[in-house]
C-alpha cells in the first residue's frame, strides 16, 4: 500500500495515512469464515478524547487507539496545531500540548483538513475553554446527509460565547472574553455536540447543566477521562449532566473501549457467511441493546463477561411483533439503536427468513446504497429516504458478485459483507471510505479464511 508513509515506529510499523491513489477491494464472495478475531477500539471515542488531549498542557496518554484514517489524520492535524505526539506502540500515543498554535487555525491548509475530517469538530470546545477562542471551516465527512451544527454552538452561547458563520467562507468562528456556567437544554442528544460542550464546561467558572445530553459509551468514557483529569462531571450514564468548573486539568491516561460499531459488524458477518467467529475482548456490558436487536432477527450468539461466540448456522428468522405485524429496526438515541448499524441489520436482512423494517430517522441519505444491493439480487423496497422494507432471501438464493462503490464508512462495510456472502468475485471501489473506520479489515478478515485483495 503505497500510501502508507508516516508514523513509524522503531519496530518498522507503519500507520494507515490519507491515500494518494484510489483503491478497491477484489472480494471472492461464498466462503464460510472461522476463527477469533479482536475489535479495533472504539473510532468515534478515540475522535473525542484525543481532542480533549488539548484542554491540559500536561501529558495525556490514550491506548487502544485505531489504526484508522480519522484517527490518524486528527493526530496529524493536533501536531500541526502544537501538540507534541508520541507513538508509544502500535496502539498508544503520548500528547502533550502545551505550546498550541491558534494561528494554524487560520491558515488555508488547516481549513482543507478540518474540513475533511468531521470529527475534528470536536477541538472547538477544548480550544474555547483555554484560550477564549476557536475557529473551524463547516466540516465534511460521510455523504449521508445533513448534519448541522447548531447544537455545538447553542452550548457555547449558553456558556457565554459569541459565535459568527461567514456564509461566504462558510467558516465558524467562536470567541468568549468570559464563559459562565449555564442550565442548557439542548434541542437534540448529539453526540458530538454534547461531547464539545462538556469539553468547554469543564473549565468554565460555575455550575453548568446539561439537559437532553447524549448518554452513549463514548460520551461516558470522555467524562470518565475528564474526571480522572480533575474535572467534576455528575450523572455520568445518563441525559443530565451536572459540571462544577475548574481552573485547570492535570495528565491522565486513558483506555479507548472496543468499538461496538465494529462488533456488530462481525455478527452481522457471522450471520451472512454462515461462519463460526469468536468475538475476543467484546466489552459486553457496554454493548447496550446491540445483542437484542440482532437476535430479533434472529442470529443466535452465546455472549461470556468478555467475548462473543456466533455459531455456524445457515438459516436465521426474523422475529415478529406480538400482534404478527412486520419487525422494524429503527435507529435511537442510546440506550436506543446506534443509527451506525442500520446499514449492517439491512444487508443481513437481504438474507434472513421473513421481512422486516429497517428505518433510518436521523439521516436522509444513508439508505441510498441499497441500489447496490438490489443489482445484487437483494429484494428491497426504499419505501422513502428515510425507511427500507427487506424481504429476506432466505440463504435460497445467493447475492449475485457485483462491481460497487462505497459512499460512505458503514454502507462500505454493509457492501463488504454483501460480497463476502455473494456467489463469485465483487469489486468495491473508493475503499478508503472504509479504511476512515475499519483498521486494517481486508487482513484481519483473511485471518478467519476470506478472499480480500486491496487493488
Amino acid at each position: 500500500m503505497d500510501f502508507i508513509d508516516k508514523h513509524e515506529l522503531l519496530t518498522g510499523k507503519h500507520f494507515l495515512k490519507s491515500p494518494r491513489t484510489m483503491n478497491s477491494f477484489e472480494v471472492q464472495g461464498g466462503l464460510q469464515l472461522k476463527g477469533d478475531i479482536t475489535p479495533q477500539g472504539a473510532k468515534n471515542e478515540a475522535l473525542q478524547v484525543i481532542c480533549a488531549v488539548l484542554l491540559s498542557p500536561d501529558e495525556v496518554i490514550i491506548d487502544n487507539l485505531p489504526d484508522i484514517l480519522d484517527v490518524n489524520n486528527l493526530i496529524d492535524l493536533l501536531q500541526d496545531l502544537g501538540v507534541t505526539v508520541n507513538r508509544l506502540s502500535a496502539k498508544k500515543c503520548s500528547f502533550k500540548a502545551e505550546n498550541i498554535k491558534l494561528d494554524y487555525l487560520k491558515t488555508k491548509e488547516f481549513r482543507k483538513r478540518a474540513a475533511s475530517l468531521r470529527g475534528s469538530i470536536m477541538i472547538m470546545g477544548p480550544l474555547l475553554a483555554r484560550f477564549g477562542k476557536a475557529y473551524f471551516p463547516k466540516p465534511g465527512g460521510d455523504k449521508i446527509g445533513r448534519r448541522r451544527m447548531d447544537t455545538h454552538f447553542f452550548g457555547f452561547e449558553k456558556l457565554g460565547a459569541t459565535f459568527n458563520f461567514d456564509s461566504d467562507d462558510i467558516f465558524y468562528t467562536v470567541h468568549a472574553e468570559k464563559l459562565e456556567g449555564s442550565y442548557m437544554l439542548l434541542d437534540e442528544a448529539s453526540v458530538t455536540g454534547t461531547a464539545n460542550i462538556i469539553m468547554a464546561a469543564v473549565l468554565t467558572p460555575g455550575k453548568t447543566v446539561i439537559y437532553n445530553a447524549a448518554c452513549e459509551p463514548y460520551i461516558q468514557q470522555l467524562c470518565r477521562m475528564l474526571n480522572s483529569m480533575g474535572a467534576k462531571i455528575n450523572g455520568v450514564g445518563s441525559n443530565l449532566l451536572t459540571i462544577e468548573g475548574v481552573k485547570a486539568l492535570k495528565g491522565c491516561k486513558h483506555r479507548i473501549l472496543p468499538d461496538m460499531i465494529e462488533i456488530g459488524s462481525f455478527i452481522g458477518l457471522a450471520a451472512m457467511t454462515g461462519s463460526e467467529i469468536t468475538i475476543k475482548d467484546a466489552a459486553t456490558d457496554h454493548l447496550g441493546i446491540i445483542p437484542l436487536a440482532f437476535r430479533r432477527m434472529g442470529i443466535n450468539m452465546h455472549i461470556s463477561k468478555n467475548e462473543i461466540y456466533i455459531p455456524p448456522k445457515q438459516k436465521y428468522t426474523i422475529e415478529t411483533f406480538i400482534d404478527g405485524s412486520i419487525m422494524t429496526i429503527s435507529d435511537a438515541p442510546w440506550p436506543g439503536l446506534t443509527p451506525d448499524l442500520l446499514s449492517v441489520f439491512l444487508v443481513v436482512a437481504t438474507q434472513a427468513n421473513g421481512s422486516v423494517l429497517i428505518h433510518q430517522k436521523m439521516f436522509e441519505s444513508r439508505l441510498f446504497f441499497v441500489d447496490k444491493l438490489i443489482d445484487m439480487g437483494a429484494r428491497i423496497i426504499l419505501c422513502d429516504p428515510h425507511r427500507a422494507t427487506v424481504i429476506g432471501l432466505n440463504h435460497e438464493t445467493p447475492l449475485r458478485a457485483s462491481v460497487m462503490t462505497s459512499p460512505d464508512i458503514r454502507a462500505g462495510v454493509a457492501l463488504l459483507i454483501a460480497a463476502l456472502s455473494a456467489k463469485g468475485k465483487s469489486i468495491i471501489h473508493n475503499i478508503e471510505q472504509i479504511d476512515r473506520g475499519y483498521e486494517q479489515i481486508d487482513q484481519r478478515l483473511n485471518q478467519l479464511g476470506a478472499k480480500i485483495k486491496r487493488i
